[in-house]
């Protein structure tokens, strides 16, 4: 898999899968995210991720169609 990967930096320990998506600008609203995540297409750490707010920290990789994101600690 050739996905581009991307790096987002979070201030806090944790930010919830729905944040991440919108901050990572994968996402155009919440309604976008969840209907995503219920069809499937979301996976985190190459594991589809059924739940809009699973705790995500630094290391975590998000993907969707093809794009993925790092978390990465602001420093």
């Amino acid at each position: 898999m050739n996905a581009h990967e991307e790096t987002v930096e979070i201030r806090e320990g944790t930010i919830r899968l729905g944040q991440i998506l919108k901050l990572a600008s994968l996402v155009e609203d919440g309604v976008e995210a969840a209907e995503l995540i219920r069809n499937g297409l979301v996976k985190v750490n190459g594991d589809i991720e059924e739940r809009r707010g699973r705790q995500l920290t630094v290391g975590d990789v998000v993907e969707v169609n093809g794009q993925r994101v790092r978390l990465a600690p602001r420093g």
